[in-house]
């Protein structure tokens, strides 16, 4: 564990704060850490009627290139994990999932940053379109479920949340009991 002895606001933003933290160690050391401080938010494996997983291509401005990704956003104040897994789909890729199973969830980068994802599986879907100003550019994208492994492998897709989700589903899929 380690006290913190004094914190410092130093950027306020839309999406993020950092702050520097002054801590002592339990060594008797003191130093700092920067964090960003993020609010918590969703990451969704969606599987189709035929068991296809849909992704997300976008454009990523911090790397310079498109990723293929999970869709995910950010829970707003006062929503449920939930609704914002209802919400961010229909926004994203034009659907609403009639069932829903939480998964577990992850810490993005728990290094410096304070985010956590809530990491669930939606099926059962129907189309139903919410408009949203920064998803205009998204692009849906439908794999096989057992393309996912050869496209975290290749790199293809490379986000840590994409990996992190698909691979807690895949683990998943293979414990679940088949239908009779």
């Amino acid at each position: 564990m380690e006290e913190t002895l004094s914190s410092r606001l130093i950027y306020d933003g839309r999406a993020v704060k950092l702050r520097v933290d002054t801590v002592q160690r339990s060594n008797g050391r003191q130093t700092t850490r920067e964090i960003v401080e993020h609010s918590d938010c969703i990451a969704v494996i969606v599987l189709d009627q035929n068991h296809d997983v849909l992704l997300v291509k976008q454009f990523r401005k911090p790397v310079e290139k498109e990723l293929l990704e999970i869709p995910a956003g950010g829970i707003n104040p006062g929503e449920d994990p939930e609704e914002a897994v209802r919400r961010e789909l229909r926004e994203e890729i034009g659907y609403m999932p009639r069932q829903m199973q939480r998964l577990g969830g992850f810490y993005s980068a728990p290094g410096y940053c304070s985010e956590y994802l809530y990491l669930y599986l939606a099926t059962d879907l129907v189309p139903s379109r919410l408009i949203a100003e920064d998803t205009e550019e998204i692009n849906v994208v439908r794999v096989p479920v057992k393309e996912i492994a050869e496209l975290i492998a290749s790199g293809r897709i490379c986000d840590a949340k994409s990996i992190a989700g698909l691979l807690t589903y895949l683990g998943y899929s293979k414990r679940k009991p088949k239908a009779a």
